[in-house]
């Protein structure tokens, strides 16, 4: 079952328009990537940092953002400092981490559905030939799919471990395929069967 990763709240956050957060998202995704100081970097990551206290987030919430992209960030941290040193692996590992917190941030303090509407919104006055139903859809489904998949994981390492092969990696993904597979044609099926357009 698709589920959201909303987290219910009254916040100033919660209650700003789903457009404003898709448009402040992306200014911050280009302010990220034009500023070239570390300092920067840093006030922009307790800017988001900020948002999710102002939101009532725990910090585990934050945390929870950012576990599952851990092994990329240290991948491309490591490959940074082999190209151009630990300084600039820093910064480059800053910028994605900023993005990571902040697209959660957004994610966390918006429901699905009024994500969907403010992309609409945005895609307003985008050519007519633009699929604009379609890429608010297929982003929505994105977003729905994060949980199911950390949920499916989470129940096959469970499972995995119980049997002793939770060091076992093929023991883990080739379910998990499976299963997100699985869904993924059961949502097919009930998106074709409405006929959508």
């Amino acid at each position: 079952m698709l589920t959201d990763l909303h987290v219910p709240g009254d916040s100033p956050l919660h209650r700003v328009r789903p457009l404003a957060k898709i448009l402040g998202l992306m200014g911050l995704c280009t302010g990220v990537f034009l500023v070239d100081a570390g300092w920067l970097v840093g006030a922009l990551g307790a800017v988001v940092l900020a948002g999710y206290a102002l939101a009532g987030l725990a910090a585990r919430h934050a945390w929870a953002a950012l576990r599952p992209a851990l092994w990329v960030l240290a991948a491309i941290f490591a490959a940074q400092v082999w190209i151009a040193g630990p300084a600039a692996a820093g910064f480059v590992v800053g910028r994605f981490g900023v993005l990571i917190l902040a697209a959660a941030l957004v994610t966390l303090t918006t429901r699905s559905s009024e994500l969907v509407d403010g992309i609409l919104a945005a895609l307003h006055f985008a050519p007519r030939w633009v699929p604009k139903r379609r890429i608010a859809l297929a982003i929505s489904l994105c977003l729905r799919f994060i949980p199911l998949v950390r949920s499916v994981l989470a129940e096959i390492r469970q499972a995995q471990q119980a049997r002793g092969l939770d060091r076992n990696l093929s023991a883990v993904l080739v379910p998990l395929v499976v299963r997100t597979l699985k869904t993924a044609d059961e949502v097919a099926e009930a998106i074709y069967a409405r006929s959508f357009d």
